[in-house]
């Protein structure tokens, strides 16, 4: 069974994009830490992180790279933090954040509510970083 981030590559459920090319995804999470709270994704349905092939799992970071600094540059903040968790969804991702305190990536704090309008003003910021 598809994972929903395989649901969002394919197209079925929409997202707010802020990078992709032929083999990664990132996208704005729908229940955010933080403003800019996103995630980066293989297309390839892996659940595991580190289950992926070597050259894969060398790819993703290098892209979350790019997307992390991207959100740093529009999104302000002290810096960008990582986690990888993968409780949440059978499929490999990881967490870029925007911190300001070292609280700010704990999982179990409330998440935003925001309104569309703020996730495409989000959106728009971070992709033209």
């Amino acid at each position: 069974m598809s994972s929903i981030f395989t649901k969002i590559v394919n197209g079925e459920i929409p997202a707010y994009k802020i990078a992709e090319d032929d083999h990664f995804l990132a996208f704005l999470d729908v229940m955010p830490l933080a403003k800019g709270h996103t995630l980066v994704i293989p297309k390839k349905e892996v659940d595991l992180i580190f289950d992926l092939e070597s050259e894969d799992f060398k790819n993703l970071w290098a892209f979350a790279q790019k997307v992390a600094k991207k959100i740093g540059k529009a999104i302000p903040c002290v810096r960008v933090g990582v986690a990888v968790v993968g409780l949440e969804v059978p499929h490999a991702h990881i967490h870029l954040v925007p911190l300001n305190s070292m609280g700010d990536l704990n999982f179990t704090n409330e998440r935003l509510k925001l309104s569309p309008e703020e996730y495409q003003e989000i959106q728009y910021a971070i992709v033209n970083s």
